[in-house]
């Protein structure tokens, strides 16, 4: 995150986070990777973040909010569900190890649209603007130190993981600038509506 000495004080800003969220099963089998990247390789970004798919995260005054979750909302209902599919390991290389997501079209799809729509909305100022993320991917590990990259990725490039899950709705995640902990602000259901109906939502 940027300087944000140049935004208005006395406002509260906020760290987001819109996601797509595994089925619990899914979470669990997803955290036991996690928890065993860290036994190994004490990376703690292993053990403390969440298993999701990010599809944008930004910094925003909470006045804001409203707004944003309106168009997230007429967003989600105009969307169809997203089936992900999950397989084995990938990586940015020096810094973060992730499971492979390989039904990339609709994520980036979803994003692009998110991106269309709310980018203006999500923009603090010229040195925070949100972050898309147009190649899906879910973190096992991040900010990495090179040998735990190095030595992490060469287990985890041979290892094998497989998962699936419906994805029915996007969930939007915030916490104050500086904390630790995410909270859910709101979930947005894929209600797969037609756009005239989702447009007259707009100008109710």
């Amino acid at each position: 995150m940027k300087d944000l000495s140049n935004t208005i004080p006395g406002y509260r800003i906020y760290e987001y986070l819109l996601v797509l969220n595994p089925h619990e099963e899914l979470r669990n089998k997803i955290m036991a990777v996690k928890n065993d990247f860290y036994e190994k390789y004490q990376a703690t970004t292993a053990r403390w973040g969440k298993p999701h798919l990010t599809l944008v995260n930004f910094v925003q005054y909470e006045m804001m909010e409203d707004r944003i979750m309106n168009h997230l909302k007429t967003i989600a209902m105009g969307f169809q569900p997203i089936k992900i599919e999950l397989k084995d390991y990938g990586s940015f290389p020096s810094h973060t190890i992730y499971i492979n997501v390989t039904s990339k079209l609709p994520i980036q799809s979803l994003v692009k649209q998110v991106r269309t729509e709310t980018q203006r909305l999500m923009k603090l100022n010229d040195d925070n603007k949100p972050h898309f993320i147009l190649e899906p991917h879910l973190t096992i590990a991040r900010k990495l130190l090179p040998w735990q990259y190095e030595k992490g990725w060469l287990e985890y490039s041979h290892r094998h993981f497989t998962g699936r899950f419906i994805a029915d709705a996007m969930l939007l995640l915030k916490r104050p600038v500086g904390e630790l902990k995410y909270e859910i602000a709101k979930r947005f259901e894929f209600e797969n509506l037609p756009v005239n109906t989702v447009q007259g939502d707009l100008f109710v």
